[in-house]
């Protein structure tokens, strides 16, 4: 008889427990192919769990409260390199994705994915697949595409992602919050990060100097 190939052990980190239960109960009917060995809501608790149940895998946020998942991922590859970090996160910026990948993850997902889908990901993750969302990766290739044919996006030259310069021309065009995120089927609080990183890049600290930076700069007319 063949050897019973063991589930992939896993181990979940998010500081919402809502999140934590839910990902308990969406992969329990998958038990056979990866069970969550340890749960954790700060980086303090994460890096405990994963070097007491030393897990295959890490499934976690870009954003911890009052920290960074980004970081997180830094400290856990540096305790255990073997082990596959994967990202499962509703930010679908870009720029998130590329410092996930340059630390190290395995994997960038978004939370709209199904518990069947998680588990493939996760398991062909294991295999030592390295796995983008086909949404975002999708727009990843595209922008890819209109760089090597030098069609940059709007404000490309100052350093800001395309979905920054997204949620940039419609600031431009008057819009609140709210309308942008109803406009690029986005959250208010992920218009807000985005937001945040237009202001850091532009070196300005509110929505009139950006609007005044990008028609400085002929981004918007």
């Amino acid at each position: 008889m063949g050897l019973v190939e063991e589930p992939l052990r896993l181990v979940v980190v998010d500081d919402h427990q809502m999140v934590l239960d839910g990902l308990k109960a969406m992969l329990e009917p998958h038990s056979e192919r990866v069970r969550i060995v340890g749960e954790a809501g700060t980086p303090a608790q994460a890096v405990t769990e994963i070097l007491r149940h030393e897990p295959d895998a890490v499934l976690l946020d870009i954003r911890l409260r009052g920290s960074s998942g980004l970081d997180l991922c830094g400290e856990i590859l540096g305790h255990r390199p073997d082990c596959k970090v994967v990202f499962l996160t509703v930010y679908d910026d870009e720029q998130y994705l590329y410092q996930a990948l340059q630390l190290g993850a395995s994997g960038f997902l978004l939370k709209r994915v199904r518990g069947s889908e998680l588990v493939e990901y996760l398991t062909r993750i294991h295999e030592g697949e390295v796995l983008i969302d086909p949404a975002l990766a999708s727009r990843v290739a595209k922008s890819a595409a209109r760089i090597r044919n030098g069609e940059f996006w709007p404000g490309a030259h100052l350093g800001i992602t395309q979905r920054e310069s997204d949620v940039l021309s419609l600031l431009v065009a008057g819009m609140s919050n709210r309308a942008i995120a109803t406009k690029l089927f986005i959250s208010e609080e992920t218009v807000k990060t985005h937001l945040r990183g237009l202001y850091r890049k532009l070196e300005v600290g509110d929505r009139a100097g950006a609007i005044a930076v990008a028609l400085r700069e002929g981004v918007y007319r």
